[in-house]
């Protein structure tokens, strides 16, 4: 609190007053979006991994059900899944709180674009490892967890921070169903004051630099864990000769 009574005595006279004093109640919004968006990623991580799986080396009807559940995800825009989840679970009875059912709507459309990232992660490993293990007398599940998906999650990082930072973005339609996150907020106080460039450009500014934050986080994890040999653009190529192989097939 002492930061920023001090921090508020020098930003008054370069942004204003309405500024400064609305500023405690936007950073409030800012956990909450960071919060779900986090829960999002989570959610899309956990089940992102094993969807991955299924389409690289699951059965045909495995490989069609997650294709369709991509297919559909990826397909609508968010504002229309978070109206339809929400006309869905008031048809049932069942009163969800704005927060859970944005994260659950964000977490679902994460799942869909997390496991593309992963399965071009799997995909552009060299395919001769698992036969490898098998020849070693590794059971297939066992060869996935310790030898695949380690080296997939760890080619996967920039392709996760690029979904990190779509999905703050698109966070920002939630405040639409009463989630008190960034924009609700500011466009609570923008009302309130009539000055709405002023606090819309706040937004701006906390979104990017949230985004920047992140990325430059994971770029460093990249650099930590990165396969000596491979990089993202290793990856990409490899990607590409993949479908053009699949294709010519």
């Amino acid at each position: 609190m002492q930061a920023w009574l001090c921090l508020a005595v020098v930003l008054r006279p370069i942004v204003g007053d309405t500024i400064v004093d609305a500023f405690p109640f936007i950073m409030g919004g800012t956990l909450v979006t960071v919060g779900s968006v986090a829960l999002a990623l989570g959610m899309g991580l956990v089940l992102g991994v094993p969807m991955a799986v299924l389409q690289v080396y699951g059965n045909a009807l495995a490989r069609r059900l997650v294709g369709l559940y991509v297919w559909f995800f990826r397909g609508v825009p968010i504002l229309v899944l978070l109206f339809l989840s929400q006309g869905l679970f008031l048809s049932m009875g069942w009163i969800i709180e704005p927060f859970l059912l944005s994260c659950l709507v964000m977490g679902c459309i994460s799942t869909a674009y997390q496991s593309q990232i992963f399965r071009g992660a799997i995909e552009s490993l060299p395919q001769g490892q698992l036969k490898a293990a098998r020849a070693l007398g590794m059971r297939d599940l066992t060869a996935i967890t310790c030898i695949i998906l380690p080296q997939a999650l760890r080619l996967s990082i920039p392709g996760w921070a690029n979904e990190f930072s779509i999905l703050l973005k698109d966070s920002a339609v939630c405040y639409l169903l009463g989630t008190m996150e960034i924009m609700a907020r500011v466009n609570a106080v923008a009302q309130r004051t009539h000055e709405h460039l002023a606090f819309f450009a706040l937004a701006g500014v906390i979104y990017f630099v949230l985004t920047l934050i992140v990325l430059k986080l994971l770029r460093r994890l990249e650099n930590k864990v990165q396969i000596p040999g491979y990089s993202a653009g290793t990856v990409g190529s490899m990607a590409k000769n993949t479908q053009h192989g699949v294709k010519n097939a």
